[in-house]
């Protein structure tokens, strides 16, 4: 993916092999159904994942009032919109948005393990748990930034934020140009698990979206 990490070529292949194993074993015993893991991969698809993201932050671009209000009281500002079920359930304890502007970037972490907002991020990719991001994040945030392709200018703050137990953080990314004409659900195919963690910008469309015209 980048220069941070090292992991070998066949990681993908060889944590499914052990978790088809260990998945095998459980239903052998009688620990899980055998359409146990389907479920719970159905929800992760379904249910909690950056879907749910995008369409907060989509709705923080439109919207500065909810901005604020999301930035303010995040479980809050959440509850207001049409999302599953269940975003405040496993892993979705005291979420909590910074915002992304032209003086600050937002940086989030787990110095301590893996804690993620899992209903509107999804599942943490590999390299979020990974020691070495977790230490240099802290350490160099920029340098850290920079190898992800972000290259943030001096003149702005970069702020590294901690996830817990306690606290699950996640970004407002800064909205593209060219985006003025754009629906909600437009602008929220355009937001990445990345950028809603820091280590991305949104990315611009090629060129100005044009306004639709009203039905006569």
């Amino acid at each position: 993916m980048n220069s941070l990490f090292d992991f070998p070529t066949d990681r993908e292949a060889s944590s499914a092999a052990k978790v088809r194993a260990l998945e095998a074993l459980l239903i052998e015993k009688g620990v899980i159904g055998s359409d146990s893991v389907d479920t719970v991969l159905q929800h992760f698809e379904t249910m909690a994942g950056p879907f749910n993201g995008a369409k907060i932050v989509a709705r923080a671009w439109v919207d500065p009032d909810y901005r604020q209000r999301l930035a303010a009281d995040t479980p809050a500002a959440i509850a207001e919109l049409d999302l599953p079920a269940g975003m405040t359930g496993a892993e979705g304890e005291h979420m909590a948005a910074v915002v992304n502007d032209d003086d600050v970037h937002n940086l989030i972490i787990c110095t301590l393990c893996s804690c993620y907002p899992w209903p509107v991020l999804g599942l943490p990719p590999y390299w979020y748990k990974d020691p070495v991001f977790r230490a240099r994040g802290v350490r160099e945030p920029r340098a850290v930034l920079r190898e992800f392709g972000v290259d943030v200018p001096a003149s702005k703050e970069v702020k590294v934020w901690d996830s817990s137990a306690q606290i699950r953080w996640f970004v407002v990314p800064q909205r593209p140009a060219n985006t003025e004409g754009m629906s909600e659900a437009q602008l929220a195919a355009l937001v990445t698990p990345e950028s809603m963690m820091g280590v991305a910008l949104v990315a611009a469309p090629a060129a100005p979206v044009a306004l639709t015209a009203p039905v006569a």
